[in-house]
């Protein structure tokens, strides 16, 4: 065995990914001040013993001791005379820290017997045992960093025994033989796991299309044990909507239904002529890598998603109250850790949540941090990612999504207003907001504001209202994610952690937790060493389920396990290639032209990287199924003469759907041609208000398809505003408008064809940017693509003489609202819009 504190060491120089690290900061020597926040909350005793007599059982108190020694924690058993080991008796919290001392290991706080005893349902405080160790996990780990303990260190042993690569069962790309799995999803699960169903819910297996169906239940078919599929334990355990009300017959009919197509499909017989590397199965062979060295010193809120199942999102800080979430219907749990939002909400209670009002407010900063994989960039609202709220109106922080941006409001008190406006934003011109994983942080802090960070990169300007005290906070709302806690302004997307910190977090911490990553990674060691004349020999790659598709192989490296081992000639390594169930993976072959000389001139003891690069291979049967191995086109002496597929001939060309002639002016040709229409210039101070505050509502695009009745309201809004800087200057309408008598009555308006037409024919003659004169009736002589004049006029008399026939005698005053009106109306229809 090897540990790979010495490995990282030696090759991080040479860009080998990191395999160890201190956990809970940067790295550098600091000294950790004790998190005053971090108690258990009311635990309904005072500690009256002896004063903690070194600093160590002061931080063991302050971690682990006050979060346990409640009556409903480890406190109704494990203190003094009560069961050993007494690590919370309550008469003496030094002799408590010499008990714990044996039931935990700093070095590796998850491998704890405190923690793996708790994770294996001994008396865990929530209804989920592995929610109870992850916190305990935290909690040492919080112990462990605070006396310098803790280092991640992974070790990497050899896998036993070595498995050769045999013949597998692979899921066939179309549903061949899925028929009889598929009649009976859709006969007894599309009431509610269908997208036509009232009730839907995904994922979508019972979908009447049989690929679509096909494609939501192949993650939870097991084709080498039937019996282990999910679709079967779900009936047979966990008596999940079984029909007839007999859950054993309904399983048992699931299972031979997934048997007969598992037995449809022929085994894959690895190709005797690869060169290749020995199997290994990522649940049974791989080696945990720690994803340690996350800053959480200040942490009051964390949530890892680990569960899976169930309807209930586990906050694992150890910091009470626990703000557990609810999940809603149409929300689904991730494989690789992570909740999918399709329409849901995740919430927690309103008196959990009292745990941010009073934990934050007593800082004045705080930090949102999550690791996010929006659904799209056409989400609009703003949808609410993540929010502390009453309702669409009100609340204390949000993070939303507008189409590319990230949205950050926040209630201080000295500017934003109860809604958290104005938004502090990401670039518009920038399209941040990807549809892909990113790291998103918000940080507030009393003398700057707010600030995003995304991918630990600082993408927002500075926040235009500044400081200020969180003082007007509201302790009654609550926290949700997914949507408003009303459920509206949906947000579709997947959170795959997300932490709160009662401290702003400085960019270099933010820059630490990004590089540490999400999601539980291993190390996978492919056996090399019968290929080579060099023992123990291994080709190593960092892997992790990176979401229900797929698997990330990341930055593999060669080494040997023997550490006096070296080449005892040149190995030659060429065209590596990564294979799942019996074949090479059709895609993600990263490596395939990878040419690389082992020797014992660049070879050490801690090994030698191959590939700074990451790829990513489909998911075929899931985790704990799926078997990988390697294939070389040479690896020392032994070799394989790759013959490259004719490509294949190009496809016939297929005409695209009749595109539409006509074009749509995005956000920035809309404020310039109302400027334009109106004389306004663009400059004009309540224009640029405006138009900041509605750009992000009007259309990015030119394609018409793509046009939402939300953009209209944003242009709308936009040509109010630009009709009113016109009519309230005196000398600007005047010019405009220079046949129309200002002075008069609304009243007078109705029916009054030369007046009307004297606030009409300017508007429409810029608008067509041509004059009426010399134009036959019903058509224009000039531009023959426009409008009909006759219709346009028409329809604003109209306009104008229903404004006139409703006033009554209190707004014979509002003449110039009118002439505003009709300014509106038409700078802002599609005669503007259309390009």
């Amino acid at each position: 065995m090897l540990t790979m504190t010495n490995i990282g060491r030696a090759l991080l120089p040479l860009g080998l990914a990191v395999l160890t690290a201190c956990g809970g900061g940067s790295g550098a020597e600091t000294t950790q001040n004790n998190n005053p926040n971090a108690g258990g909350g009311n635990t309904g005793f005072v500690y009256t013993g002896p004063a903690p007599s070194t600093d160590d059982v002061q931080s063991f108190k302050i971690n682990v001791w006050d979060n346990l020694v409640a009556d409903d924690r480890c406190g109704a058993c494990h203190v003094d005379g009560g069961q050993s080991p007494m690590f919370v008796r309550r008469d003496d919290v030094n002799l408590a820290y010499t008990s714990a001392n044996t039931v935990v290991d700093l070095s590796n706080p998850a491998a704890s017997r405190l923690v793996t005893k708790v994770g294996g349902g001994h008396n865990c405080w929530k209804t989920e045992a592995s929610a109870c160790a992850d916190e305990l996990t935290v909690l040492i780990t919080r112990w462990a960093q605070a006396s310098g303990s803790v280092s991640n260190t992974v070790i990497l042993t050899a896998p036993e025994p070595l498995k050769d690569v045999g013949a597998s069962k692979s899921f066939p790309a179309t549903p061949v033989g899925f028929e009889p799995v598929h009649d009976l999803l859709e006969q007894y699960c599309s009431n509610c796991h269908s997208s036509e169903s009232a009730n839907k819910q995904q994922p979508f297996l019972g979908e009447s299309e049989i690929q679509v169906s096909y494609d939501a239940a192949r993650s939870r078919i097991n084709l080498d044990t039937p019996a282990n599929s999910r679709l079967v334990v779900r009936l047979r355990s966990e008596f999940h909507n079984c029909w007839d009300n007999n859950c054993a017959a309904a399983s048992n009919e699931m299972e031979a239904a997934i048997r007969a197509f598992a037995d449809s499909i022929d085994p894959i017989e690895v190709d005797p002529a690869l060169v290749v590397s020995k199997a290994m199965n990522l649940a049974e062979d791989g080696i945990i890598a720690s994803s340690g060295g996350r800053v959480e010193t200040n942490l009051i809120a964390l949530y890892q998603f680990k569960t899976g199942s169930g309807t209930v999102a586990f906050d694992t800080s150890g910091i009470q109250p626990a703000m557990d979430l609810t999940l809603s219907t149409n929300t689904s749990w991730l494989g690789a850790w992570g909740v999918k939002f399709n329409g849901g909400n995740a919430r927690a209670s309103t008196a959990n949540s009292r745990k941010l009002y009073d934990l934050l407010t007593a800082t004045g900063e705080y930090s949102i941090e999550a690791w996010v994989i929006p659904e799209n960039v056409t989400q609009d609202g703003p949808a609410r990612i993540i929010t502390y709220s009453g309702g669409v109106d009100s609340r204390n922080f949000m993070l939303g999504q507008t189409l590319y941006n990230y949205d950050f409001a926040n209630r201080n008190s000295i500017g934003n207003d109860a809604n958290g406006m104005p938004l502090v934003s990401t670039p518009n011109a920038d399209e941040v907001l990807q549809a892909t994983l990113q790291h998103v942080v918000l940080t507030y802090s009393p003398v700057t504001g707010r600030a995003i960070y995304v991918n630990g990169e600082l993408v927002s300007g500075a926040d235009p209202i500044a400081g200020g005290t969180l003082a007007n906070w509201d302790s009654s709302f609550a926290f949700a994610l997914g949507s408003e806690v009303g459920s509206s302004n949906p947000w579709l997307g997947s959170i795959r952690l997300l932490a709160v910190h009662n401290r702003a977090l400085a960019q270099a911490d933010i820059q630490t937790n990004y590089d540490a990553g999400v999601g539980e990674k291993f190390f996978l060691l492919f056996s090399v060493s019968h290929l080579i004349d060099m023992p123990d020999a291994y080709v190593v790659f960092e892997v992790q389920q990176f979401d229900d598709f797929g698997y990330l192989f990341n930055s593999p490296f060669f080494i040997s396990l023997d550490g006096t081992a070296t080449p005892a000639s040149d190995i030659l390594l060429k065209g590596m290639r990564i294979g799942v169930n019996g074949q090479e993976a059709t895609v993600g072959q990263a490596y395939g032209k990878l040419d690389v000389v082992i020797s014992a001139a660049n070879y050490l003891p801690a090994g030698l990287p191959l590939s700074p690069l990451g790829t990513v291979i489909p998911l075929d049967k899931g985790p704990t199924s799926d078997v990988f191995f390697l294939t070389f086109d040479q690896l020392g002496s032994n070799q394989f003469a790759r013959v490259e597929a004719d490509p294949q001939p190009a496809g016939t060309p297929v005409d695209l759907p009749l595109q539409s002639k006509i074009a749509l002016r995005h956000y920035e040709e809309i404020n310039r041609s109302l400027s334009e229409l109106t004389g306004v210039p663009q400059t004009n101070g309540n224009v640029v208000t405006t138009f900041n505050a509605v750009r992000q509502q009007m259309p990015t695009a030119e394609n018409v398809e793509g046009f939402l009745a939300a953009h209209q309201m944003g242009i709308t809004q936009l040509a109010v505003k630009y009709c009113s800087e016109l009519v309230d200057d005196s000398a600007r309408r005047a010019a405009y408008f220079p046949s129309f008598n200002f002075g008069q009555t609304v009243t007078a308006l109705n029916g009054n064809t030369s007046q009307q037409a004297a606030i009409i024919d300017p508007l429409v003659s810029r608008l067509l940017a041509h004059s009426f004169a010399n134009v036959p009736a019903g058509g224009n002589s000039i531009m023959t693509d426009q409008p009909n004049t006759d219709e346009i006029k028409t329809e604003l008399q109209s306009l104008i003489n229903n404004m006139s026939a409703s006033c009554s005698a209190d707004c014979n005053t509002k003449t110039l609202n009118t002439v505003k009106a009709a300014c509106a109306a038409a700078t802002g229809s599609a005669l503007m819009l259309l390009q």
